[in-house]
């Protein structure tokens, strides 16, 4: 599945700004945002503002990278569209 990364500023209204939106199959799918130096052992990370659809998740995953982020959505769109028939990966 690929999907497709767009980088954006993001208005959460602290130092994490920087921010990724992420699209699959011509749809936004996710906004992550990075992490900045007041989340001291955190810092780096990317975050999951929020997703759509599978993507939702309440817990708002922190991942190491954006690697590991994009696999996590690619799994969520794999398990829930795909189960759904609404997705072809």
């Amino acid at each position: 599945m690929n999907l497709r990364l767009q980088p954006v500023q993001v208005l959460t209204g602290s130092d994490d700004t920087e921010g990724v939106l992420v699209f699959a199959a011509g749809g936004l799918v996710a906004i992550l945002v990075h992490l900045s130096q007041e989340h001291r052992d955190e810092a780096g990370m990317w975050f999951l503002e929020v997703g759509f659809g599978p993507v939702d998740d309440p817990r708002h995953p922190k991942f190491a990278d954006l690697g590991a982020a994009c696999a996590f959505i690619t799994q969520c769109l794999s398990d829930g569209f795909a189960a759904r028939g609404r997705f072809s990966p």
